[in-house]
């Protein structure tokens, strides 16, 4: 898959590309990133690519036609390259309106052709563009960034790490979180017996059925603090995960038991 950003800050792709394991996927291009530089798209001496909005207020707002000069130039470059089998690209850009991006989101990515990020600054793009070309807008939550680079890094690592052979073990982002609908259990490692801070009496240890090699009890451990941390922290999850059939009778039998000892307490 590709992915083609138009941004004015290129430079803030490059470290993260090039470091942690997901960049074995952009080394051997099974996500391939093409950086396209607004500013080279511009036409006077300035190179500007924002002006003052219409109507007044603070801020100023990303242009039209530089915009669109770019999209054309990766959208040429993509077709070239064969990427979309024919198929008109996801133009997608980064907004508080967007569609709120969760696991269910990665996924569905990383089994496409991958598309066209905007990145855009300051007030906001002008909405001629995005009426005229984006297909997708996405958000990383209820609040304000400085520009799209931030959100298209997040987008990138999380279709990243599932390319296969990208993660040590296949079966890695199997357990995330969500990838379920849930929350994912809590992990341990060594030491086994962890002492405690001064200001602490107890010594910590590692859950004794994690030591015991019982892999099906481990399994119904790990699925009953899933669930157990799940309903404590995002019941909606819940809920969702039971619309959608993906909780088991034992499951249930778990929540009903959680939810009688809660309200015994």
């Amino acid at each position: 898959m590709r992915f083609d950003l138009i941004t004015l800050f290129p430079e803030l792709f490059g470290p993260h590309l090039a470091s942690g394991v997901t960049r074995r996927a952009f080394e051997s291009r099974q996500v391939d990133v093409q950086l396209w530089q607004l500013r080279d798209f511009a036409e006077d001496n300035y190179r500007r690519v924002d002006d003052r909005p219409f109507g007044g207020g603070p801020g100023m707002v990303m242009l039209v036609e530089p915009l669109e000069r770019a999209l054309a130039a990766a959208k040429a470059a993509r077709a070239e390259a064969q990427v979309d089998a024919g198929a008109a690209p996801a133009v997608i850009h980064f907004s508080p309106t967007g569609r709120r991006m969760d696991q269910a989101l990665m996924q569905e990515l990383a089994a496409g052709a991958g598309g066209i990020l905007i990145c855009g600054r300051y007030e906001g793009i002008d909405q001629r563009f995005l009426d005229r070309h984006v297909t997708l807008e996405l958000s990383l939550g209820d609040f304000v960034l400085s520009g799209g680079e931030l959100p298209a890094l997040a987008l990138l690592d999380g279709i990243a790490r599932l390319q296969p052979g990208v993660l040590n073990d296949a079966a890695s982002h199997q357990q995330d979180s969500f990838s379920d609908g849930l929350l994912d259990c809590p992990h341990y490692s060594r030491p086994e017996l962890l002492s405690g801070l001064p200001d602490q009496a107890e010594d910590l240890q590692v859950p004794p059925v994690l030591l015991s090699g019982h892999h099906a009890e481990i399994a119904r451990w790990r699925r009953e603090r899933s669930l157990e941390r799940t309903q404590a922290l995002r019941p909606d999850l819940i809920v969702a995960a039971r619309a959608a059939g993906r909780l088991s009778r034992k499951d249930e039998a778990f929540l009903q038991a959680l939810q009688t000892r809660s309200g015994g307490a």
